[in-house]
């Protein structure tokens, strides 16, 4: 490659954040600002910053591993591809087609995430198919889709923010998550709207707050219907907007009424002033949002929590109105394109229903099989995982670390360990990578051109800026090779423009419609917004905000969903009398498979910590760094001791990123939500212990 500048994006998070790479005389990458992109306008955080140092041959795998007596040993491409395809054959032939499972990664381009899912259901015909996005904002999906009929993460562009009136932002703490967001929180201040965070920590993102409510963990859907009580008792209900736009409040406010300001107090800890002045922050201006993220997605009531957010919007005409609404903070780099196409259980590309005759026989057509030959729905992404060793016996693995980020994670562990045989492909050896049988090294955001799908629905080019190392292949060569070794010799092209195109053919019609963007459109107009049916940017330039004119529902209209308050899976009790939280610090991401080879995250960030209040760490004996224990029905971590004022009493917090001793998500509960099938991170009963030296 040339060593000039290429404008592309960071491979963190949701915003997708834009930057320039210019490859160095010694080897290295330098990142620089791109202010032309406006979701950061050149802001970065340290992950971003420092996103090269992965890029390093000294951090990243360069060769295939292959396990020979109980050890990884290097391997031709040919040996590992060559081995993969006899096992995923084998279990085939022995144990039939669900037997063999394949888990993605919500940070897999478009190209690669439809890829996966044609794969999984052309070549290997195999019904086992989710990705870890499933751990994202499946929730907000299933919510969205209930209300309005269509799940996008943000209906509108995160610019929209700052001309708002009021943002209760709900389980986010955004300053640490996608810090170049924040500055559109500011400037909603700045212009004289006003902030209200909801999270039972004292985080950063809620200092910036007007208002900052602190719930029990787990409660988000009482403290909802609460303050939708209230909107109805104070005459606050936009009776016009629900009349001509919506449909099902009847029932919805039935449930609502059923939650009193005081019991919703005793259930969450808000006191009832904190609940009023809420509901007149919010409903005093003319426009108003609500932003919910993890903290109470990641619930097994999530869906219906976000139902209940959701209802507060619609009762106060808050949505598919200028600068107001409901939207989900997407967390992962391509969340929102990950699960549109494809390689979700339930799903085929363009958002279509696997279960739905009409969506079968499109994309039957395109891929050129007989739509009876693709599988059904299949399990769920835990569920999948829980299967590993018993139904499933082989597994395919692409861009995810589920030994870290999967609830119950010591039981998932074991679950891999005791497949009959695992692949993996990754940039790095990761804790679950460290377990297959074949590990194939694959190339990474810089090395690779291909598109993602931002938290707003705005889909990106990612362009190549440097040359992968020799003996690195991409993703799209890695499913080509295998199903022309199990017998489909066509269909799987390596070049990403080509899959996008045939992408675009698939979801062309279906209700995230790309057929009208192609990387030329996203190179000249700085991505475009779905659904997008045609190229023509005059007849449509995309749909930069969503439900202005009508829902996306048969009749046009919203549907209030009724719902009402009930526990979370797991109350403390006498022995695990302490609520549990996790989530992520501002140098780490996810399963910090990639962060934690970064020396500059790794000094800001060294390692997990438990977060509690001075009162609970004085019922222990705990100071400040010391070893604590937190222990649930699944397990036990240790970490040091954070002590802050920012938590509950009863509550204690733990980062995710880590392996090991502190490996936060061996204590996490994997029930799950009964629609979407989210695990319950976000709250489970343990105890906490002082370690004795």
């Amino acid at each position: 490659m040339q060593n000039t500048a290429t404008p592309t994006h960071c491979p963190y998070c949701a915003l997708q954040c834009g930057m320039n790479l210019t490859p160095a005389p010694d080897g290295t990458v330098e990142v620089s600002e791109r202010a032309d992109f406006p979701v950061n306008r050149g802001a970065l955080c340290g992950k971003g910053r420092t996103a090269p140092a992965v890029l390093s041959s000294r951090v990243r795998l360069t060769s295939p591993l292959v396990r020979s007596g109980g050890t990884l040993v290097p391997a031709t491409w040919d040996e590992a591809l060559d081995r993969i395809a006899q096992e995923l054959s084998r279990t085939r032939a022995e144990h039939g087609p669900d037997a063999c499972g394949v888990f993605g990664g919500g940070g897999l381009t478009n190209e690669k995430a439809y890829t996966l899912g044609k794969f999984a259901r052309v070549v290997l015909g195999t019904s086992q198919i989710d990705y870890n996005g499933r751990f994202c904002m499946s929730s907000a999906a299933a919510g969205g889709m209930k209300a309005f009929g269509l799940d996008r993460g943000l209906p509108f562009p995160l610019e929209d923010i700052p001309k708002s009136g009021c943002v209760i932002l709900v389980g986010s703490n955004l300053a640490e998550t996608m810090p170049p967001s924040l500055r559109f929180f500011t400037e909603l201040r700045e212009n004289g709207g006003t902030l209200i965070v909801i999270d039972p920590r004292r985080t950063k993102t809620a200092e910036q707050a007007d208002l900052h409510l602190m719930p029990r963990p787990g409660t988000d859907l009482a403290l909802a219907l609460g303050l939708l009580h209230l909107v109805v008792a104070e005459g606050l209900v936009d009776e016009e907007y629900v009349r001509e736009r919506t449909a099902g409040w009847e029932d919805a406010r039935a449930a609502a009424m059923a939650h009193w300001p005081e019991y919703v107090e005793r259930i969450t800890g808000v006191p009832v002033p904190q609940l009023r002045e809420t509901v007149r922050m919010f409903c005093e201006p003319e426009s108003a949002m609500v932003l919910t993220a993890r903290g109470p997605e990641q619930q097994s009531k999530g869906t219906d929590t976000v139902s209940a957010w959701i209802n507060l919007c619609l009762a106060t005409g808050r949505a598919g109105r200028p600068f107001s609404g409901y939207g989900c903070l997407t967390g992962q780099g391509n969340g929102q394109g990950g699960r549109e196409h494809g390689q979700k259980a339930d799903q085929l590309p363009g958002y279509r229903k696997l279960d739905d005759p009409a969506a079968r026989a499109h994309v039957a057509e395109v891929w050129g099989v007989d739509p009876d030959s693709l599988p059904g729905p299949g399990r769920s992404a835990y569920e999948l995982l829980d299967a590993l060793g018993t139904d499933i016996k082989s597994l395919l693995l692409m861009g995810s670390n589920p030994v870290v980020s999967a609830p119950h994670a010591a039981h998932i562990e074991d679950r891999i360990k005791s497949l009959d045989f695992l692949a993996v492909c990754d940039v790095v050896l990761s804790e679950t990578a460290a377990l297959a049988d074949v590990v194939l090294p694959v190339t990474q955001w810089a090395e690779e051109t291909g598109t993602t799908t931002n938290l707003e629905g705005r889909v990106l080019l990612r362009r190549q800026a440097i040359t992968p190392p020799d003996g690195i292949r991409s993703d799209l060569e890695v499913m080509h090779e295998l199903a022309d070794r199990l017998g489909v010799e066509k269909g799987f092209p390596t070049d990403p423009e080509e899959v996008f195109e045939e992408l675009r053919r698939a979801s062309s019609g279906g209700p995230a419609d790309y057929s009208g963007i192609t990387y030329r459109r996203l190179a000249e107009e700085n991505g475009v917004f779905w659904p997008c049916p045609t190229e023509d940017t005059v007849v449509h330039p995309g749909t930069p905000r969503l439900f202005l004119d009508r829902f996306a529902t048969p009749d046009g209209r919203a549907r209030f969903v009724p719902v009402s308050h009930r526990a979370i899976a797991e109350e403390p009790d006498e022995e695990y009398p302490v609520l549990l939280t996790t989530g992520r610090v501002v140098a780490q991401y996810q399963s910090g498979a990639q962060t934690r080879r970064v020396d500059e995250l790794n000094a800001a960030a060294p390692g997990p910590f438990v977060e509690l209040h001075p009162r609970l760490a004085e019922r222990l004996g705990a100071a400040e760094g010391d070893p604590v224990a937190v222990v649930s029905r699944r397990g036990r971590a240790v970490a040091p001791a954070r002590i802050t004022l920012g938590i509950r009493p009863d509550t204690v917090f733990m980062p995710f990123h880590w392996y090991g001793e502190g490996r936060a998500n061996t204590l996490t509960n994997p029930a799950l939500d009964p629609t979407s099938r989210m695990p319950e991170f976000k709250a489970c009963a343990v105890r906490v212990e002082a370690v004795k030296s």
